[in-house]
């Protein structure tokens, strides 16, 4: 018997289950236990044209057994279906009322098949996954996902895989807290399933309730509820009222790049040439340090010398508040970030990775910055990384030969054709960093007073557009528009040709002595 020709009688099925039970939950029952019993019977049958008569006949015997089986002790509720509910999302031409009868359709369907479409398109579990998850053969799965999808076709004849328009979001963390993304995992990976982050999203400006967000996603409210349990458990949810919830976290999205397109620039303008005279001021005078340069060109260096002078300054001399992080659930503190950024407009801001490397048995730190215009994204070192290269800095080898491998094999260190070790991140004594600073002081100290008040104007408009209860994490991201503005004077001096562009996969990081 083929697959296709059993798919004809699921709906078939599934009626009759409905006219011989008395709630919804004991016709998906007993249809799940037909269907079952077909498929596990069905190479006995010699003879397909008796298939419906044959089909017919197990279907009664079940539904006898199935009445004996429930007796007196039968729990009457009831389901509820979803109402059609709008949504919010990206217009891609098709109308609001498809998706909403969609959704309608997929809370109706039978069990055996909503929880497979919802597995696999909000939670993004593949065949094999669902199928450890829910106890039952792949074959099985890959059957109920056709068979649904092919309910659903019978109502809309255009559905396809994208049919309820999840959203996907990048949720990390950033903060202090001992992690190795694999041995100890990052919290966020407890979160980042597909209909979490649907939930996430929807409750970001505003609280919503178990209902409203049942009808935003397209899924049953014990779904939502199951789910808010665990982001409340691990704290990337509040709950704002009685029965209403709203996502803990900042997500970035457009409109916070476009406000930075809008402004930005704008707002720096007055001072845009003293800073850009300033920086190549330091540049010239740091080059003369005697300082490790890891064999990188002035025009590279340039702008590590520019991103360490605004964050020294940053330290030193800023105004903006930065509240400290409340302890989380594992006790460290750090809080989510998420982003849902298409990249076509750029929110400023440097981006820095940093690994002090307290409690290691090394004296030195690395500092990894990002998100600065031509330069590659390099990843923070862990501390056994920095004590091999603090190693090879300072004495020339080092007997950690494991780090040392990983450390060749992440790129930190390159072995040359003659077998000698080379660290490919520049370094800076604890002298050397002080003589820095004085460089800093001298050239770009004098324009601090102008910078520091045009960096606060600009974060007064920029926090009107984080939600009102996220005003630590508001803070917190604005103060770090002080150092991030840097990106805006690198942007406006590539785009006006006064400073060369780096070289390809040019990084900007530095290892620091710093005890």
């Amino acid at each position: 018997m083929k697959a296709e020709i059993m798919e004809n009688y699921i709906e078939k099925v599934y009626g009759y289950a409905v006219n011989h039970t008395y709630t919804r939950d004991e016709a998906d029952e007993l249809s799940q236990e037909i269907l079952l019993t077909v498929i596990r019977e069905l190479p006995k049958l010699q003879d397909d044209g008796k298939f419906e008569p044959w089909l017919w006949g197990i279907a009664s015997n079940m539904a006898k057994s199935f009445r004996r089986s429930m007796g007196k002790n039968r729990t009457m509720y009831s389901y509820d279906v979803l109402e059609n509910a709008p949504y919010e999302g990206p217009d891609d031409g098709e109308t609001e009322e498809t998706y909403d009868f969609l959704r309608t359709k997929i809370a109706m369907l039978s069990e055996i098949y909503r929880d497979i479409i919802i597995l696999y398109y909000y939670d993004g579990l593949s065949v094999k996954e669902i199928a450890e998850k829910l106890n039952v053969p792949e074959g099985t799965v890959t059957w109920r996902l056709s068979a649904g999808r092919k309910k659903l076709r019978k109502e809309f004849d255009d559905m396809n895989e994208t049919a309820l328009r999840p959203v996907r979001m990048k949720i990390g963390i950033y903060g202090n807290g001992d992690y190795d993304g694999k041995r100890k995992p990052f919290p966020s990976v407890y979160i980042d399933d597909a209909l979490s982050q649907n939930i996430l999203f929807h409750s970001y400006e505003k609280p919503c309730t178990v209902e409203e967000l049942a009808k935003l996603c397209g899924v049953p409210a014990y779904y939502i509820e199951d789910r808010i349990s665990r982001l409340l458990k691990y704290e990337a949810m509040v709950e704002t009222s009685k029965g209403k919830y709203q996502t803990d976290f900042i997500i970035w999205s457009d409109k916070y790049g476009i406000y930075c397109e809008e402004n930005a620039e704008k707002t720096l303008m007055p001072i845009m040439d003293d800073l850009l005279t300033a920086l190549k001021e330091i540049s010239r005078q740091a080059m003369e340090l005697d300082f490790y340069k890891a064999e990188k060109r002035e025009t590279d260096l340039f702008y590590l010398f520019g991103a360490l002078a605004f964050s020294y300054a940053s330290t030193k001399y800023c105004p903006l508040p930065y509240p400290w992080f409340n302890k989380k659930f594992d006790g460290n503190e750090w809080s989510y970030i998420g982003s849902m950024e298409t990249g076509k407009h750029k929110r400023i801001g440097v981006s820095v990775l940093n690994c002090t490397n307290l409690g290691s048995r090394g004296d030195c730190s690395h500092k990894a910055f990002n998100s600065i215009s031509g330069i590659a994204y390099r990843p923070m070192m862990y501390d056994n990384y920095i004590n091999v290269c603090q190693d090879l800095l300072f004495d020339g080898k080092t007997d950690d030969i494991d780090s040392l491998a990983n450390a060749i094999k992440d790129g930190y260190i390159i072995r040359r054709e003659d077998g000698g070790l080379f660290v490919t991140s520049p370094a800076f004594t604890i002298e050397q960093t002080e003589s820095f600073n004085r460089i800093v002081e001298t050239y770009l100290t004098p324009h601090i007073g102008k910078y520091a008040a045009l960096v606060s104007k600009f974060v007064e408009g920029y926090k009107n557009l984080f939600p009102k209860h996220l005003h630590d994490d508001a803070d917190r991201m604005c103060q770090n528009m002080f150092l991030g503005m840097y990106s805006v004077i690198i942007d406006y001096a590539q785009r006006t040709g006064q400073i060369k562009m780096p070289s390809k996969n040019c990084y900007c990081d530095v290892i620091q002595q710093f005890k």
